[in-house]
């Protein structure tokens, strides 16, 4: 019998790869190659790590995303990069108003925010994996490196933070 175990070791080292990395995220593929038809991965994000807003357009498929650690917030935009909505998940909460994960259709502009260091998720896509056409990266928002991160960024948050308590 073939288990893969994914321990608190494992994790923590994740953890440990995205904050000594550029992007402060890292993530683990699962999956042996871009071909098989399940792809799976852990991804480590960082609270100041910046993933760009995007949407999976070209290669239509769900996206689940389920929290293993940390709490993270999933943010929603409209076509013109409004903040429409914010859903908070998170790992072993008892917060009513924290999922455990979430589920994207296809075609949805949106990005993660991590809220908690060390926060991870638990990433899964039908296969197979093109990363020509993997996701489609919002023109209305900054390019990842960019100087104008930092205040899109906390805007971000702030609109979220917004959505969440009214």
């Amino acid at each position: 019998m073939n288990i893969r175990r994914f321990d608190i070791a494992f994790l923590n080292d994740l953890v440990r790869q995205a904050e000594s990395s550029p992007r402060l995220r890292q993530h683990a593929n699962l999956h042996a190659s871009y071909a098989e038809p399940c792809q799976r991965l852990f991804n480590a994000i960082g609270v100041e790590s910046y993933i760009r807003p995007h949407r999976h357009m070209a290669d239509p498929k769900t996206e689940t995303l389920v929290a293993v650690r940390g709490r993270m917030t999933l943010v929603l935009f409209d076509e013109q990069g409004r903040v429409i909505r914010a859903l908070p998940f998170g790992a072993g909460s008892s917060d009513e108003d924290c999922d455990a994960g979430v589920e994207l259709s296809p075609g949805t502009w949106h990005t993660v925010l991590a809220d908690l260091p060390g926060s991870v998720l638990f990433e899964v896509k039908a296969g197979p994996f093109d990363l020509d056409l993997a996701k489609e990266l919002a023109s209305w928002a900054p390019a990842e490196g960019t100087a104008e991160v930092a205040e899109y960024l906390r805007e971000l948050r702030r609109a979220a933070h917004t959505l969440l308590k009214g």
